[in-house]
């Protein structure tokens, strides 16, 4: 950083660096840091006298001179020694310095951003992203302006709720997604959403427990990528599991933390993993209907799964954040499976039926029946977690919950995700009909396309170059994904017809 030290010079109205002459009615200094020479004469550290943020965070009711006669400014480089940081004797969590810097998304900006720039008059179209993009419906929204506006209210206001969420809404979770499974409404806890969830449960579980994940798995840690937000290809599951201590050090040759068990899960074992072949660990995690490859285990895979964690003395945090994309008799949640509720947790969320990836609302199932080595209740430190690390969710989302789950909601949540089914269909047949194997779709809103042979990202490379349509390479989501392309179905419909239409023209 430079020091300016001042000398007055009658004579000669100029500053000495960076030699640039002041207005002749000495107004303002403003006029002259804004000229289009400044760029030029000014180095980055002086930059930072003038604004922490550059020359755009400049504004003229900021930075003013008196109506008076400038001086002389001198430029003195301060000392190396006053340059150094103030350094505080707490050492950095070690664990969280295991952490690896996010790469998939954050690369993929990268490129769509160079492709814009070559192609500026393109119309670059997305659907490599999980986001949803079709509007809230509003019957969901007038109920949350409803709750909003009562709160302007004495009769309408309410401050802090219950951390476990409003009675109202977990009764009514139990009663529309649980009937008939034994599951009750104080075993439900409302959140706000539940990648938030599966942290609070790595708190809970603690340092000294083993885990295990399917390969590929989908990333959470999520980005928009047109704001350079981004979603880091270490997924919740595991980048939560190593700033707990639970894992070994990043094995980059395999590109795969230590003391993690990666479930292989392809087209080779029907995207569930072979279970003999896995290591007990205290915790799965599982999710299904899966992210990236689309598959939804069968009822009897996840009877192996439960009869697996119980031979194994573990606990399965079951991810169910897609089951009403669900089909048929594939089990919407993992508590349809006899003896599940002593061994399983399960995570869901309002984000992907209602448009809540904004508004922020999900529910974590704890049922009484899972209990610690030592027969103490799982739900009971949940509890604490809860309580001791959060207020309890929103109270205009709650009720934006609450009307999702009337039966208008549901049937406006059904419209949505019917709404990406179709999108979804329209993606499989295209690749379907230009001879691509072809995976998901049916119970997931992601198509996960086969190109046998092919780098993954140099697929995403010829369909960004040649369609200018973004998609999302599958080694992103671990080793096994390489050669696979992720395609979502999360997009407009015109957008989504004139991508496969691109498509199409590309591999005819």
């Amino acid at each position: 950083m430079l020091g300016f030290l001042p000398t007055v010079n009658p004579t000669n109205h100029k500053i000495a660096a960076p030699f640039i002459e002041t207005p002749s009615d000495s107004s303002s200094i403003m006029s002259v840091l804004q000229h289009n020479h400044i760029a030029a004469s000014l180095s980055s550290s002086t930059s930072s006298f003038f604004a922490q943020n550059g020359f755009d965070a400049l504004r003229p009711q900021i930075v003013s001179v008196p109506q008076k006669k400038a001086g002389i400014c001198k430029c003195v480089a301060t000392s190396p020694a006053e340059q150094t940081a103030y350094k505080t004797k707490v050492s950095r969590n070690g664990n969280i310095a295991k952490l690896q810097a996010g790469y998939l998304f954050p690369e993929i900006g990268r490129r769509k951003a160079a492709h814009m720039l070559k192609y500026p008059d393109a119309q670059v179209i997305s659907l490599g992203i999980g986001d949803t993009t079709e509007p809230i419906p509003d019957v969901i929204t007038k109920a949350m302006a409803k709750r909003a506006l009562g709160l302007s209210t004495v009769e309408g206001y309410s401050g802090y709720g219950a951390e476990q969420g409003e009675k109202e809404l977990r009764a009514r979770l139990a009663s529309t997604f649980y009937a008939n499974l034994g599951i009750e409404e104080d075993d439900i806890f409302v959140s706000d959403g539940a990648k938030s969830d599966i942290s609070r449960l790595q708190v809970l579980f603690g340092s000294n427990v083993t885990m295990a994940v399917q390969d590929p798995s989908y990333p959470v840690t999520k980005f928009n990528i047109m704001h350079s937000l981004t979603l880091n290809y270490k997924n919740a599951y595991v980048d939560s599991s190593v700033i707990m201590g639970q894992t070994g050090e990043y094995q980059k040759d395999v590109e795969k933390f230590g003391k993690i068990e990666y479930m292989k899960c392809t087209p080779e074992n029907d995207f569930f993993p072979d279970l003999s072949k896995v290591s007990r660990t205290d915790i799965i995690f599982f999710c299904s209907p899966n992210n990236p490859t689309g598959s939804a285990a069968s009822r009897e895979q996840l009877i192996q799964l439960v009869k697996f964690a119980k031979e194994n003395g573990s606990i399965i945090v079951y991810d169910s954040a897609y089951a009403m994309y669900v089909s048929g008799n594939t089990p919407k949640s993992i508590f349809e499976i006899p003896g599940a509720k002593e061994v399983a947790i399960e995570t869901a969320s309002f984000s992907k039926y209602a448009g809540f990836t904004g508004v922020r609302l999900g529910w974590t199932v704890v049922p009484k029946e899972l209990k610690y080595s030592d027969g103490f209740p799982v739900a009971k430190d949940f509890n604490r977690i809860v309580c001791t690390g959060f207020n309890g969710a929103s109270n205009i989302a709650q009720s934006g919950g609450l009307t999702c789950l009337s039966p208008e909601g549901l049937a406006a949540m059904r419209e949505v995700v019917g709404f990406y089914k179709e999108n979804t269909q329209i993606i499989v047949d295209t690749f379907t009909s230009l001879g691509f194997k072809v995976y998901g779709g049916k119970d997931a809103p992601y198509v996960w396309v086969h190109f046998p042979g092919q780098s993954s990202w140099d697929v995403f490379s010829e369909i960004l170059e040649k369609t200018h349509v973004v998609t999302t390479p599958g080694s992103g989501f671990g080793p096994a994904g390489e050669g696979f392309v992720r395609v979502s179905a999360f997009g407009h419909r015109n957008n989504v017809l004139e991508a496969c239409r691109r498509f199409k023209e590309l591999y005819k």
